[in-house]
Parts: structure tokens; sequence; C-alpha cells
């Protein structure tokens, strides 16, 4: 949890803010509910079940605690999940239910295609929405954040880990699907790639339905490269293309964003040819974990605990939801209020917000149309021995800084910047499972 001393502000404050919107606390017996709007059955379930997984076991610490506590009061959390299976007309049916009937006071959802038709209905209500997607942030989403993970803009820590650790590896040969988390984040590691000094020697861009690997691989291979980044593609993809650099000798080093189930494909290969793959999402019994200023008190607890429930189903997924929920959590004990303006207004005021790996603060003007995307420090993660390893923490806000207009121009030059997307109509997100598959 975050701790409470982190987050103090006077009681004549808490009473002044509060009073500023209207009264929206509940009954001594009646639960605060949050809608879970995402897809639980279905070929992209794996994009929303672990993180009901997470949530849950979220909510049953907290209630199990004494539930959330709201001026000097403590209520019960209640998940109310709904399956829109990642249909647009489904997650419409979902919204208005969870909204006009369950009173949610946040509303989560992994966003995407299943955003897009509910942006006006969610305006007009003033709903508190989360999505796991930045890109469906816009000037018009005053109510929409993303507070866990702003992909694919963490991805430069990988390259500049890299860069500076390994600059003996400087040729980079990367590919990843051509749709909305694939082009953002060639377009980063693009960007990284040019900061470092790294000469990318190859760069694929193929369709997102495509799974001849030696179609894609082997071009990569023939250019001689010292790193294959798989950037953002889809998990059975990065186990397949991995397999076949395998199978056919490589020697290098890999790079992906997120490597879900890494652990199969030590098994397949070797642990020593993972040996030092890169990517960017930990496992949360990391030591480095329990040093850091973060978002659970007890990461690696809550690890264990998630395992011993939902066996084999770890991804990231697992914990971005809970993410989100910490920080709404701590905006609502502060601001002694549930109603979703007073709470956004909270969390835009606090300093710093605290998000997954420590303090944070909101961006997105220059790439989304708003700064309702919280960015900071985000791991660096390699595979030692056959397990994932965080091997540092570096800053986002500290790279942007320094070359977020060059990202902007690599983003433009893809299409990706939010003025592209409204003029041209977005690009449908497409999502394909992030399970492996055989």
């Amino acid at each position: 949890m975050v701790a409470i001393g982190m987050l103090s502000s006077s009681f004549a404050h808490r009473i002044a803010v509060s009073s500023l919107f209207p009264n929206d606390r509940v009954g001594m017996s009646d639960p605060v509910n949050i809608g879970f709007l995402a897809p639980l059955s279905g070929p992209v379930s794996s994009w929303g079940l672990p993180g009901l997984n997470g949530v849950q076991l979220w909510a049953d610490w907290l209630n199990r605690a004494g539930g959330i506590l709201i001026g000097g009061r403590r209520y019960p959390l209640r998940i109310i999940p709904f399956d829109c299976g990642y249909d647009p007309e489904r997650a419409m049916e979902g919204a208005r239910h969870l909204v006009l009937t369950e009173q949610v006071k946040l509303l989560m959802m992994l966003g995407g295609d299943t955003f897009t038709p509910l942006r006006s209905f969610l305006n007009q209500h003033r709903v508190l929405t989360s999505t796991l997607l930045p890109s469906d942030l816009s000037p018009d989403t005053r109510y929409l954040i993303a507070p866990s993970e702003v992909h694919p803009v963490f991805n430069v820590t990988g390259v500049d880990w890299l860069a500076e650790n390994e600059p003996e590896r400087r040729r980079i040969a990367m590919c990843s699907q051509k749709d909305a988390l694939g082009l953002p984040s060639t377009a980063t590691y693009r960007a990284a790639c040019e900061v470092a000094d790294l000469p990318v020697v190859k760069d694929i861009q193929y369709d997102p339905e495509q799974t001849d690997v030696a179609s894609i691989v082997q071009p990569m291979l023939d250019a001689e490269p010292d790193v294959l980044c798989w950037c953002t593609s889809y998990t059975p993809m990065v186990h397949a293309m991995t397999e076949y650099a395998h199978q056919k000798g490589f020697k290098g080093r890999i790079m992906s964003c997120t490597f879900d189930n890494y652990q199969r494909v030590v098994e397949r290969t070797s642990p020593e040819f993972m040996e030092g793959t890169l990517f960017q999402f930990p496992d949360f019994d990391d030591p480095k974990l329990a040093r850091k200023a973060f978002f659970f008190n007890r990461p690696s607890e809550f690890f264990k605990e998630y395992n011993a429930r939902y066996p084999g189903s770890w991804s990231a997924v697992s914990w971005e939801y809970v993410a989100i929920l910490e920080i709404w959590h701590a905006a609502v004990e502060k601001v002694a209020s549930v109603h979703p303006v007073s709470v956004l207004t909270t969390m835009k005021q606090m300093e710093p917000v605290t998000h997954a790996f420590g303090p944070a603060r909101w961006w997105g003007e220059h790439v989304f149309g708003i700064d309702n995307a919280l960015i900071g420090d985000w791991p660096v993660v390699r595979i030692q021995s056959g397990k994932a390893r965080i091997a540092e923490f570096r800053s986002v806000p500290d790279w942007l800084e320094k070359h977020e207009e060059l990202l902007r121009d690599h983003m433009r030059a893809l299409g990706q910047l939010w003025q592209q997307r409204v003029e041209t109509g977005a690009l449908t997100t497409g999502l394909l499972t992030r399970d492996a598959v055989d």
C-alpha cells in the first residue's frame, strides 16, 4: 500500500477540497463499486483475465484490512467484472450497466477498440476511466487516464542501458507488427537507437496476422546484427521468433518490450542462449522491488499468492490494473471522497504520484494531446541463469527531457501522434493473445 505519510494533508485541507464537490460518500454497509470492463473470454482474454485476478486479490487484501478509508470510516471495495470479449458493442452494453446501474466510481478498461465507441458516453457522464493503452488518450478524453504504464515510451530505458553496459553490441535488427501497438513501439526503438548511436541494420514491419517467422527473422539474421529486437510483438511471435533465432545459431542479444512466460523459451532453447535477454517487465519476487518506493508494500507476497491462486497466468497484465487501483485508492483517501471528478483532480494535484515503480509525474500533451499519462522510473530486466532480474531502474522523464522532440519526430513519421490519429482515423488495435501457444 502507499504509505499514508507520503500523502498526508491537514484535516482542514481535506474538508476544504472535498466540500468543493458533491457529497458522494457511501453508507456504512454499502460497498464502493469498481467496474472492470475487459475481455475475460475469447482470443484476447489474456489482456483482461489476469488483470481481474490481480485486482480481486488486491481487493481481498484491502477488505481484510478493513476496507477503504473515507472521511474516518472504512467501506468494502467491490470489483464488478463485465466480459466484453473485446467487442465494441458488448463494451457499450457493459459500460451502460456498470455506470448507470452499478454506479461504479472507477471504470477500469483495457481500452483500444472497446474504448472508442464509449468516448462520448463516458465524457457525458464524467466517468473516471483507466486504460492500459495510452494511444486512447486525446484532448477530448478528459476523464481517461493511463497511470499504469505508458507504452511504449519506457522502452527507451532498455536501449539506453544496452548502449552503456554492452557497448560491443551495436548493430540492431528490429521488427514489429503494423498496428496501434507495434507502430509506436517501432518509432520509440528507432528514436532510442538514434540517441544511443546504435545503427539499425534491418527494420521490418510485418502484418499482425503473419505467422511465418522465417520470413521475418531470416532477413534480420542476414544483416548480421548484434541484437535482435522484437519491439512490441505479441507473445506467440516473441516466442516463435526467439526459438527460430536459436535454431539458426544466433549468438547475439535478444531484446523485447515484453517476454511473458519467458521460462517456456528458456526450456525450449537453453539458459545459455537466453542469458542477458533484455525486456521491461520484472517478476515481482525480484529483490530490487523490495528496496524500491513501490506501490505494493509486499510485492513478493502478492506475486507468491497470485501464482498460488492462479497458477500459470502471471503476466504484466496481472499487476497493471492493480497499479491503477493503488493510485486511485491513494487519491480517494486523500480527498475523503469517491466522487470521480474530485478523485481525478486530487490525482492530478498529488506531488509526487506514486506509480508502479516509484514517484512519477503526469505527461503526454505533445504525444497524446493531454497530460493524463504517468511517467517515472522503469526497470530494465535481464535474464540471468534462467531467471528474470532487474538490472537497473532508469528514468523515463530524464530521457524525455533531452529527447522528446526526437521521439515526436519518429512518432510523426509513422502517423502515431494524436493529431494524425484524429485526421486519418485511429488504427484499430486488433489485439492478439498475449498467451504463448504451441
